[in-house]
């Protein structure tokens, strides 16, 4: 399994229209992809801050997930509302 957490800083004001897009991409990925176990949106404790938590079955997963249309779309789209760029941390289960 792999495991990917993307931590996003959204500009002040944005939260509304940034969680409408996030919550689009959440379902179209929810629905879609089979190899990816968990893909979740949660609040981060600080301010303006969001953290996606994903979990996938392998590393062909996460390609899938990464070549679909609907999250190039809603990823730049989400692109508008943030304050920098996402900071993605990598996780390999242990087993």
């Amino acid at each position: 399994m792999i495991g990917i957490v993307a931590t996003i800083k959204v500009k002040a004001g944005m939260e509304k229209e940034f969680e409408a897009v996030a919550k689009e991409l959440v379902a179209k990925v929810n629905s879609s992809e089979p190899g990816c176990k968990l893909y979740a949106l949660h609040h981060g404790e600080a301010p303006q801050t969001y953290v996606f938590m994903e979990r996938y079955a392998d590393q062909a997963a996460v390609d899938a997930h990464r070549g679909t249309d609907y999250f190039k779309a809603l990823g730049r789209k989400m692109g508008d509302y943030m304050d920098g760029r996402a900071e993605v941390m990598r996780l390999r289960e242990v087993g």
